[in-house]
């Protein structure tokens, strides 16, 4: 049996203020019509607690969207869990976020396109920068844990410094800086957002020198881009491993771009308990531990490393979820992900919108 989850994801909505080309949300977006309402989403966090769940990560979307953000916020408080909301700052007012906190929320997410206004809202697609240095600020007035995301992509890497330094401003705690993961938008865009080797090459001892200088006072996670690399990122940690994600119209997923493996059966909390779904569903179980594996993963002493790479990337790009990870020096699909570095085109950003 699969040990207890640590973390669940609530997508609380797709629905967004934001119009950000990298976002790793389906191109089909749950329309509002279609998410969960109140009362499933206290029932799913019921469960997610029954099951060991100690971290409710609220997102989306825009979780501030959802006009019932503060009851689901006291309902996962008052379950024990730690309460974590994931917001692009836009909505998030001082009246706001002190309800927010009063009633359970422990810690702020707060997303940042670029280190600059211009590019920022360029990459936003909405004028949304002076908004998140007001959200940062109430966040530290309040006295909340702070962590700064930047997704890095071809338009922004080369101001990584800058970005820094405004987390840095900003009175972050933590920073995370992760690279574009190609799934949804995202994978739509790839050829405008996928860096060059040169831009990573300037980039890496920036970060590095950054965690150096701020060891001890901000703490950076810096997500590789593994296509470049010649070993894939310990995708979650093994597959249904650690976290489970619930989607805004209740379908329950082991990642959360699990929805690109269109050949997964999936299952949702209207009809399945989230205990039944972890512990004995197909989806969560098809590429558990080790047994699913071919060679050259199954004989490889990587496998307990980067357990054979991102499932729905090899989905993505070889149309089989239990080949090794394309972008593996090993794997056989490796001259796939050559062929798309090969490419120089860089054409305009198809921004986020909900059809």
């Amino acid at each position: 049996m699969a040990e207890a989850p640590f973390g669940l994801l609530a997508e609380l909505t797709h629905r967004c203020p934001l119009q950000c080309g990298y976002c790793s949300n389906p191109v089909e977006l749950v329309r509002r019509d279609a998410e969960l309402p109140t009362e499933d989403w206290l029932r799913v966090f019921d469960q997610a607690r029954s099951l060991g769940v100690l971290q409710i990560h609220l997102s989306g979307g825009e979780p501030l969207l959802r006009h019932d953000l503060p009851e689901l916020v006291a309902h996962a408080n008052s379950l024990g869990c730690y309460v974590n909301l994931v917001t692009s700052g836009v909505g998030l007012s001082r009246e706001r976020l002190r309800d927010l906190a009063s009633r359970g929320v422990d810690h702020v997410q707060l997303s940042l396109q670029d280190a600059t206004r211009a590019g920022n809202d360029r990459i936003a697609g909405i004028r949304a920068f002076d908004r998140k240095v007001v959200a940062a600020g109430l966040v530290r007035e309040l006295g909340l844990p702070l962590t700064v995301n930047t997704v890095l992509h071809r338009q922004n890497l080369d101001n990584v410094a800058g970005i820094v330094a405004m987390a840095e401003e900003m009175g972050a705690d933590r920073l995370e800086l992760a690279n574009t993961q190609y799934y949804g938008w995202a994978l739509r865009n790839r050829s405008a957002l996928l860096p060059t080797r040169e831009q990573l090459a300037r980039a890496d001892p920036v970060v590095a020198a950054a965690q150096e200088r701020l060891r001890g006072r901000m703490e950076i996670v810096y997500v590789i881009a593994d296509y470049h690399e010649a070993h894939p990122k310990p995708c979650m940690y093994g597959w249904g491993a650690r976290q489970l994600t619930v989607a805004p119209g209740g379908d329950v997923l082991p990642c959360p771009a699990a929805s690109v493996i269109t050949s997964l059966e999936v299952e949702n909390v209207r009809d399945s308990s989230l205990h039944d779904i972890w512990h004995s569903s197909p989806s969560f179980n098809a590429f558990r531990g080790f047994d699913w594996m071919r060679d050259p993963c199954r004989s490889c002493a990587r496998k307990e490393v980067d357990f054979g790479g991102c499932r729905c990337q090899a989905f993505q790009l070889t149309g089989d979820a239990s080949a090794t990870d394309p972008v593996c020096s090993l794997s056989p699909a490796r001259s796939t992900v050559d062929l798309i570095l090969e490419s120089t085109a860089a054409p305009a950003i198809e921004m986020r919108k909900m059809r």
